[in-house]
């Protein structure tokens, strides 16, 4: 009988929790809302759902491979939201003025700065090294395969 209203409650939160992480991402106004809203509640649900199946088993022979899965759990679902959320901040899939601090705006521009500066040093070196070859061939004595029948 206790056994039975442990798990219906730790069954009950683990819904609420999952409830809340579809609610959120559909409520929400951007990526970065959602994405806190599809991970947080979702990991704890799935403690819920896990300890409720524990109490329910009684034993202790289910209880290793329980834990392997949260763990799982632990390391994969943190890291694809990251993942997401870099992604989604690159492409612009958010909503700037929801942000509080934006550390990330200084970093991000100076690495698209340095992108856009190697391409054009790439550029400059490639029309630089065709500009005396007829039609842009190259003339260089390395151009072919390196010749390996030394070795």
């Amino acid at each position: 009988m206790v056994q039975d209203v442990i798990v219906s409650v730790l069954l009950i939160g683990g819904a609420l929790m999952s409830l809340a992480a579809g609610i959120g991402l559909t409520r929400f106004p951007d990526l970065l809302s959602r994405m806190h809203a599809a991970t947080k509640p979702q990991v704890l649900g799935l403690l819920l759902f896990l300890l409720a199946l524990a109490v329910e088993n009684g034993s202790w022979v289910l209880v290793p491979i329980l834990v392997l899965c949260w763990i799982f759990q632990l390391l994969t679902s943190p890291v694809s939201a990251h993942m997401v959320g870099r992604a989604g901040y690159r492409t612009r899939h958010l909503q700037r003025e929801l942000l509080t601090l934006d550390e990330l705006d200084d970093i991000v521009a100076k690495a698209a700065d340095e992108v856009d500066g190697r391409a054009a040093g790439d550029d400059r070196a490639r029309t630089a090294g065709t500009a005396g070859s007829p039609a842009g061939q190259d003339d260089s004595p390395t151009a072919g395969p390196p010749d390996r029948s030394e070795a």
